[in-house]
């Protein structure tokens, strides 16, 4: 591949990387005019007022953790998943990469598909942690959700609780982005070319996937 497709392929991973910035730059923007403008904007307000429910209503504190037992188990799900990936990759293409980033070419596409190797690994390898950390966080919650409700522990600790569940909440909804942005990565590896249009089908896909129900919140 000549200069100038080596220097468009290097100017496609640069523009992708600033569309998906500029998305979640956006994102954030808007939710902070309005609130219900994206659905994990919305989701965390449901999340807040869950916990606030069960911790009034006596007698329901095996609902809760079943509930949380449901969401750690969604959250084991996707960490098993970047894990199964992250170690097939690193199967397949591990031996491949540890030469690239030991004796990098500094030019063309070799250089750039070590690049994209390592983001991708990146990405899953990221993906996984915050799924193990939203796990930890709603096994911590879990415990105090089980304490009955009138009991004085569970009073102090209901703040504790709230934050663990926000907290799970953001990591599982981080961890699932994170191995959706893995696509345009293994896309360029593919082809360089194809990091734009990759980029753009995941930003599209995000944008449904971010579409709140048209529910009033406050």
């Amino acid at each position: 591949m000549d200069f100038n497709s080596a220097a468009a392929a290097w100017a496609g991973l640069a523009a992708s990387l600033l569309l998906v910035v500029a998305y979640e730059v956006r994102a954030h923007r808007l939710a902070r005019r309005d609130p219900a403008h994206q659905a994990r904007f919305v989701n965390s307000y449901m999340r807040r007022a869950w916990v606030q429910a069960m911790s009034a209503q006596p007698g329901f504190e095996i609902v809760a953790v079943q509930a949380l037992r449901n969401s750690l188990m969604s959250a084991t799900v996707v960490a098993s998943t970047a894990a199964l990936a992250l170690m097939a990759s690193l199967t397949l293409g591990g031996a491949s990469l540890a030469t690239g980033l030991a004796h990098p070419s500094g030019e063309g596409i070799s250089l750039l598909h070590v690049v994209l190797g390592a983001g991708a690994l990146g990405m899953l390898y990221a993906s996984y942690v915050c799924s193990a950390m939203s796990m930890r966080y709603y096994g911590n919650a879990t415990q105090v959700m089980s304490m009955p409700v009138a009991s004085p522990e569970r009073q102090r600790l209901n703040p504790l609780a709230d934050d663990y569940v926000q907290r799970a909440g953001r990591l599982y909804s981080w961890a699932l982005r994170l191995f959706l942005m893995v696509v345009p990565l293994v896309a360029g590896i593919v082809h360089p070319l194809s990091l734009v249009p990759a980029t753009l089908a995941l930003l599209i896909a995000l944008h449904f996937f971010d579409q709140p129900t048209a529910v009033e919140i406050a």
